[in-house]
């Protein structure tokens, strides 16, 4: 019995097992429907309407494409975007890494009603504060304005940036710290000299998270910036349906155009991404 238990699988039966299988299933439910996006993204209208439908374009064209890039404001579309989700990822990287840093090493009271509130913030759907955030950014005078979705966007990202970052750099050794402050650092030099570098993997894991939730949000965009100078790019692919048409190969251009930076963010931080998630979950 003790044999049998020693030794591994070989041939067909390493590889097929219920966890092989259980994340081959996952990767398939998470990639169809980006494929099906991109196949409809090169069908032309004609082909996207027939039953049942093709899994392969007949005639691959590029129409879509250049419709969905040329028509009037996307490249404004994309240009907002990027401001509004560069500028609060930036936010919530900073104000994250401070907060993280005095949850993580300086001494409070309460710390544990504070954990606890930041991840009740971090899971409160969007849908439910709409209404009076609407309200208050009217009276404010934001509506119509890049910080009218930065400020939402870094209040809403804040505590998951806090969570990753105290998790990570509560495994960074107290030594290097004590032996800072005997060459005479305070704690923000402490920080940004000795903290910061060992924190770079939970920096790129939240700031990724963050800029990919920033960059496809949509109900807050369409509720708060209704002028079209200030749309970002969720918000200007919805509207190029018509009343009379629903030109999908169109919209699937535009969507996959704006995955395309979400897609190269992630592919080039993969491992650091990877590196803080890893460490969010073991430690703290």
């Amino acid at each position: 019995m003790s044999v049998r238990r020693g030794r591994g699988r070989t041939g067909v039966r390493r590889y097929v097992n219920v966890v092989n299988l259980g994340a081959l299933m996952l990767v398939a439910v998470t990639a169809l429907p980006l494929l099906w996006m991109a196949v409809t993204s090169f069908k032309t209208a004609r082909e996207n309407g027939t039953l049942p439908p093709t899994l392969v374009p007949h005639h691959p064209t590029l129409a879509n494409y250049r419709q969905a890039l040329g028509s009037a404001g996307f490249d404004g579309y994309l240009l907002n975007s990027a401001v509004v989700a560069v500028s609060a990822t930036a936010l919530v990287l900073g104000l994250g890494l401070f907060a993280g840093y005095a949850l993580a090493r300086m001494p409070m009271r309460g710390r544990g009603p504070v954990m606890t509130a930041l991840l009740m913030i971090s899971v409160f759907p969007t849908i439910a504060v709409v209404t009076p955030l609407y309200l208050v950014e009217r009276q404010l005078d934001l509506l119509n304005s890049y910080w009218g979705l930065i400020i939402p966007y870094t209040a809403f990202h804040l505590p998951f940036a806090i969570w990753i970052l105290r998790n990570s750099l509560l495994g960074i050794p107290y030594e290097l710290e004590e032996a800072a402050t005997v060459d005479g650092a305070g704690p923000t030099r402490t920080l940004l000299s000795v903290i910061l570098p060992q924190a770079r993997p939970a920096l790129f894991t939240a700031g990724v998270f963050t800029f990919t939730a920033t960059w496809t949000e949509f109900l807050m965009a369409l509720t708060f910036n209704s002028e079209d100078a200030y749309r970002t790019v969720p918000v200007g692919i919805a509207l190029f349906s018509s009343q009379y048409e629903i030109p999908y190969g169109t919209i699937f251009a535009g969507a996959m155009a704006a995955t395309v930076p979400i897609a190269l963010l992630v592919l080039v931080f993969r491992r650091a991404v990877l590196s803080g998630l890893t460490d969010g979950a073991v430690k703290g």
